[in-house]
Formats: structure tokens, sequence, C-alpha cells
């Protein structure tokens, strides 16, 4: 037992072997078997879960398709099995199924891409526009517009579990530090809030995976990086013009830039 206790714990497994030595009350350990015996139904149900979820899943998929190997490509990325994922390889079914890796997505999981194969399958082609599939998952701001200016741009409340593991997947892209989507959605929760960025960069995901899906193409990173880097450039460039605007002197700006810099520090 003390091989299985988690690396966070400061004592040594010297220690805490010595320490579950004892005189054990009796009721004490029939409430321990009786905890284990739970866990053990429990992770049994979800062998049986999983073995009902592939069986659906590979009846909707040609058997010559899953024999078949996926092609590795440059922008596959092997994503590593959590704790939630199912017991069966669905990145080869997820392949066949859509003809396409949404697995070269960072940050799209195992639940992400089994919640896209549940719960939209092939209805993601009765969308016209990858606008419209976001608007469906309600991640598009819905604006008010009166006199031609916005008074009220609020994302429509409502329970879907598809945006569910997009934001998942959004907050995911938010802790990451290299992700190609990071200053999206670093600016966007600069501008406001985390929570807001988690919705704006669920609904670009949204429409990511609307263009992989319907037009069955791979995941385009470098023309994600290449976007990112393009709004980065028109951002500088009114800057750069606000600041010519203002006409300021060489000490203002120095004492800007002074400021600027020790609040990014």
């Amino acid at each position: 037992m003390a091989s299985l206790v988690d690396i966070r714990v400061k004592r040594s497994k010297e220690e805490i072997a010595q320490s579950l030595h004892g005189n054990w009350r009796q009721e004490y350990l029939f409430e321990l078997k009786a905890n284990l015996n739970f866990y053990r139904h429990y992770q049994q149900a979800l062998l049986d879960c999983d073995q009902v979820i592939e069986q659906a899943l590979r009846r909707s998929i040609p058997a010559d398709l899953i024999l078949q190997s996926p092609p590795k490509t440059p922008e596959t990325v092997k994503k590593k099995s959590s704790k939630n994922a199912p017991s069966f390889a669905i990145s080869g079914l997820a392949y066949h199924y859509f003809k396409t890796d949404l697995f070269a997505i960072s940050g799209v999981s195992h639940s992400t891409v089994l919640c896209l194969l549940t719960t939209l399958g092939k209805d993601i082609h009765k969308f016209g526009s990858a606008k419209s599939f976001a608007s469906w998952l309600r991640l598009v701001p819905n604006n008010k517009i009166s006199g031609g200016r916005i008074i009220s741009h609020r994302t429509p409340t409502g329970k879907s579990s598809i945006a569910i593991a997009l934001r998942q997947a959004a907050n995911s892209i938010g802790n990451q530090v290299n992700h190609e989507l990071s200053p999206f959605f670093k600016r966007i929760a600069y501008k406001k809030g985390r929570v807001a960025a988690i919705t704006a960069t669920a609904r670009k995901l949204a429409m990511i995976i609307w263009h992989m899906l319907t037009k069955e193409e791979p995941y385009k990173k470098a023309q994600v990086k290449a976007t990112v880097q393009k709004t980065r450039e028109a951002g500088l460039r009114q800057v750069q013009r606000r600041l010519v605007a203002l006409d300021l002197s060489q000490d203002e700006l120095m004492r800007l830039f002074a400021k600027t810099s020790l609040s990014v520090g």
C-alpha cells in the first residue's frame, strides 16, 4: 500500500509502511473492504459501458475501414490517455468516421472527440456555415443593434454537451503556453476576462472543427498561427497610429514604456 502513495506526499515509503501497522478495529476494516468492493464494481461498470459504446460506434463504420490503420501525418498529435479516457482505441474509430484527425488539435481530448461522435455524428453537414454551427451551440453573441450601435452582445445561455466539451478544451488551451490559439485566448482574457475567453476560444474551435469535418481536411496548424499573427500585427499598427496621433514627447514615451514593462514583469 505504501507504493501506491501519491508522489506529493513528503513522507518516505518506509515511514508510511510502518504507520500502516497496528491494531485495526473490525468496523474500520469492514468499511475499508466495502469501499474497495464499491470501487471495483464502479470500475467494472465503466468498462461495460465502454464496451457498449464501442460496439455502437463500430456498427456505424464499415468493417473494412476499421481494419485499416489511419495514415500518420506530421500534424498528428499523440494524446496521452487520461483517467477519464475510454478503455478502447477511439482515435482510429473517430478518424474513419469523420475522415479527418481531430486529435491533431492540441487541447481536444478523448472525451471531446467521443462527445462529437455520440452526440453530433453526421448532422454537422446540415449546417450551411461554421458560424451557424457555432450559433447552434450557443457560442455566438446575440448582438442587439439599435441605431447602428451594439447595445447588448450577450451569449445565449443553454445546455449543450458539445458546447461544454468545447469549453473544457478551450480552458485547457488557456493553460497551455505554446498553443497556436494561446495569443487569441490571452487577448480576450485581458479585455473581457477568462470566462469570455473560454467561450470565444470554444467558438473558434467549433468553427475549426466544422471546416475539418465538412471538408474532410486536416487541421491547418500553420494557417491558424498565421491568422493569429495577422491579428496581432493589425493590433500593433493600431497602437502605432494612436501613438502618432497623441504626438507624445520622448520623455512621455519613455515613462509610458517603463510603466508597461513594470506591469508586464
